[in-house]
């Protein structure tokens, strides 16, 4: 599906791009068939007059502007009607949360990785929660000692974790606001009219998401100015900030969490063994 998503805006974008050249080129083949008609015109009023030239009689024909011509004129007419010279804002900040999402995707594998390598301190958690008797705790001090090795988390474990964590919520974080603008029309509309002001393209100026500042912000080549869509509440209803409480709850609710090892438990997760139903 990533993949398909990124080949249909790599098509998009060839398309767009090539509206301008297409009419370029059929308006410029049907002028020179014109221009050819209006030059062979031209000798006939010269030559017919005076009587002093021939043709081979087939001249005519290599002015005549052929269907396939015609086609490709309209064609590129038509095309034009949906040409941006501004550049397409929205494809822009479609394409950068693509990007974030496949960044977002490469830190989530990592992270996966590195809680399947660390997660059997949880099967230590779980006995050691469920020990309720001598024995019990016996079994697991028995247990924790023959697999030792293995149960130790290094501090390269721990790190791999906490930075794939970080690059979890950047790209995800990017990833949303871009498409919250890019789906929302009126903060389409004012970029563009940004873009317009500055006379210059979507494609050539700089769009960011800043956390701080809480915004969307577009800058360009040709002035220091900034246009920015808050996602604060402050710019088109764009209200995306949620609380602690809600992103966790949230979190709960998703299938990566529900088919993962903290909610299945231990064994059932790594072993298919003492699942719920």
């Amino acid at each position: 599906m990533k993949k398909m998503i990124l080949s249909l805006l790599v098509l998009s974008s060839v398309a767009q791009s090539s509206e301008l050249d297409n009419l370029i080129n059929a308006s410029s083949a049907m002028v020179d068939q014109i221009d050819r008609g209006i030059k062979l015109v031209g000798a006939a009023t010269e030559y017919s007059y005076q009587g002093s030239g021939l043709s081979d009689g087939t001249l005519s024909s290599t002015a005549h502007i052929s269907s396939e011509q015609l086609q490709a004129y309209n064609d590129a007419l038509s095309g034009m009607s949906t040409y941006q010279p501004f550049g397409d804002i929205k494809k822009v900040l479609e394409d950068k949360a693509v990007t974030e999402l496949g960044l977002m995707d490469e830190a989530i594998d990592t992270f996966t990785e590195v809680v399947v390598d660390m997660i059997a301190v949880q099967e230590v958690a779980e006995m050691a929660e469920s020990a309720s008797s001598p024995q019990e705790e016996a079994d697991l001090q028995s247990f924790v000692a023959e697999n030792q090795e293995v149960l130790t988390i290094t501090q390269e474990e721990v790190d791999t974790y906490n930075t794939s964590m970080d690059d979890i919520e950047t790209h995800a974080n990017n990833a949303s606001a871009y498409t919250a603008v890019a789906n929302n029309e009126q903060a389409v509309e004012f970029l563009e009219q940004g873009i317009e002001n500055a006379n210059t393209t979507a494609e050539q100026t700089n769009i960011f998401y800043d956390a701080n500042a809480q915004w969307v912000a577009m800058g360009y080549n040709t002035t220091r100015n900034l246009t920015a869509v808050y996602l604060n509440g402050q710019s088109f209803n764009l209200d995306l900030y949620m609380s602690e409480a809600d992103v966790l709850l949230a979190g709960a609710e998703s299938e990566y969490y529900l088919t993962g090892p903290t909610s299945k438990g231990y064994n059932c997760f790594m072993y298919e063994m003492e699942c719920e139903l």
